[in-house]
């Protein structure tokens, strides 16, 4: 994912001879467009970037009398992200940086490009799509910053909810959805998984899904948290659910008439459940809900304003055998032809042995594509912002993964440094602030085991160590380092968690 110093190198060339950059990550120079003008401005710095995950928010749609505002967006966000509950454990191996570029226009366009670097636009309708228009420009910005930028974040000048993931992720500075979106954009990016909501068709894929129920085919079969509960062949039971409505109108609600929409219930389920989200509906008494002509008793969100936001409602009883139906009344004409109903579902469960509705509980979930013919499996109800993008973590199995592929694109040892102390040559080893060495303790338990040995001998002395003092010429020789790191968020560790270096030491202390 790092940028070699000799590519680095003939990318400065070619600016100089061309005025143009652009980079394949098979190393060819290819022609793309300019670059626009960045200043680059260090946010939080865990290391050096060579060796560290970089994410670099490109600022559209802001004004230079707005990078001041640029700059606060972008701490926010990346705090938020990673010193909350998210990506915290894995902090100390990521950097975010601040690209600051002056756009024309303060804000973007709807259905097509603004006066801005990106070109950041609103696609189609609804608080939903948010794309970077110039996604060249973008590219040749990230490919610009060589080591800084592994993933670039085009952030959007809006302050309502949108984003889309992809080579060029995009979120906007919305500060009811603006981490949310990033969350969960930068979770298809990194882990290289797909959805887990309802009805994402064929975007279930990745280390958070399944198309079996077999045990041994389960990405996430290490976190199990009963491996009693088996259904047929003793694999694991799948817990009993059902969609019977699953709708996404992005309809314009007006005072004059209520949006709603029917569905069947076989009546066989003991629990159910009725989602939905709206935007432009600050107020209470601004909206009606109702299944069946009973009230649903909707709040919105404190401080939601005009942004979008997603309420669940929890019934522990069994709809009847029959048609229902859910409404959505308009009651403000402040909000005519401004409120949205973007989604709205239901989904019935079997009774509490059938069905494990609490928190934590990992097992096999189905998830239900639009297709009624098609369901894929997860791990969690929705303990994962994979699913839901209004819950702060990751699932564990997103986590492992999460590790596993930050630590296969960077070393655990940053350098090893020589100097002397007296007679004595000190050998210092490096590695990621991780386990012992974090300045700030996190709650899965980590560990780093460290063994050395020179000349092939073990240095039982030094076990475990990250300074190594050796007197006069007994320290000239070559050093071997095995570094191997555990975490409780990981049972199924790639080669990344281990790593093996060597240093030699060509000349003895002064006497």
């Amino acid at each position: 994912m790092k940028m070699g110093p000799s590519l680095l190198a003939a990318y400065v060339v070619l600016l100089l001879i061309f005025g143009v950059h652009g980079t394949s990550t098979s190393g060819q120079i290819t022609l793309q467009a300019d670059v626009p003008p960045l200043e680059i401005l260090p946010i939080i710095i865990s290391g050096p970037p060579e060796n560290r995950i970089d994410f670099t928010f490109f600022a559209d749609g802001y004004l230079q009398s707005e990078r001041d505002k640029f700059v606060s967006d972008v701490t926010r966000l990346a705090e938020d992200i990673s010193q909350n509950q998210t990506f915290n454990t894995v902090q100390p191996l990521m950097n975010f940086w601040a690209a600051f570029t002056p756009s024309n226009q303060s804000g973007i366009g709807f259905n097509e490009p603004g006066d801005t670097a990106f070109g950041s636009y609103r696609y189609k309708t609804g608080y939903r799509v948010v794309v970077a228009g110039y996604q060249d420009i973008a590219k040749a910005a990230r490919d610009s910053m060589g080591a800084k930028c592994d993933f670039p974040i085009v952030l959007a000048n809006d302050p309502y909810y949108g984003g889309l993931d992809g080579e060029i992720t995009s979120i906007t500075s919305s500060l009811v959805n603006g981490a949310l979106v990033l969350r969960h954009e930068l979770g298809h990016s990194i882990l290289g998984v797909g959805e887990e909501y309802d009805g994402g068709g064929e975007e279930y894929w990745g280390s958070n899904s399944a198309n079996t129920t077999e045990r041994a085919s389960l990405p996430w079969a290490q976190w199990l948290s009963d491996s009693s509960r088996v259904g047929n062949q003793s694999n694991p039971r799948v817990e009993r659910s059902t969609m019977p409505l699953l709708d996404y109108p992005w309809a314009t609600l007006n005072t004059s008439t209520p949006w709603k929409v029917n569905f069947e219930s076989s009546g066989d389920y003991h629990r159910y459940q009725v989602q939905f989200s709206v935007a432009s509906l600050p107020n209470r008494g601004d909206l009606k809900v109702t299944l069946d002509g009973s009230p649903i008793d909707w709040v919105p969100k404190d401080g939601v304003g005009l942004d979008r936001w997603f309420y669940a409602f929890n019934f522990n009883e069994g709809l009847k055998n029959g048609t229902h139906t859910v409404q959505f009344e308009l009651l403000n004409s402040e909000w005519n032809g401004k409120a949205q109903l973007a989604s709205v579902e239901v989904v019935e469960y079997g009774n509490e042995d059938e069905f494990k509705l609490e928190p934590g509980f990992y097992g096999l979930y189905p998830t239900h594509a639009e297709s009624e013919n098609t369901t894929t499996y997860r791990p969690t109800n929705n303990d994962c912002l994979m699913r839901n993008v209004t819950v702060p973590q990751l699932c564990k199995s997103c986590m492992e993964t999460l590790w596993n592929n930050f630590l296969g694109n960077i070393s655990l040892v940053d350098n090893i440094t020589e100097s002397c102390t007296g007679t004595q040559k000190v050998l210092d080893l490096h590695l990621l602030p991780l386990a012992q060495f974090r300045g700030i303790p996190v709650t899965p338990k980590e560990a780093y085991t460290i063994t050395w040995k020179k000349g092939g001998e073990p240095l039982e002395n030094f076990k475990n160590q990250t300074r190594v003092l050796v007197d006069g010429d007994e320290a000239i020789g070559t050093y071997s380092i095995h570094v191997k790191f555990s975490t409780e968020e990981v049972r199924k560790p790639s080669s990344g968690l281990e790593k093996d270096v060597e240093y030699e030491v060509k000349i003895a202390c002064p006497a």
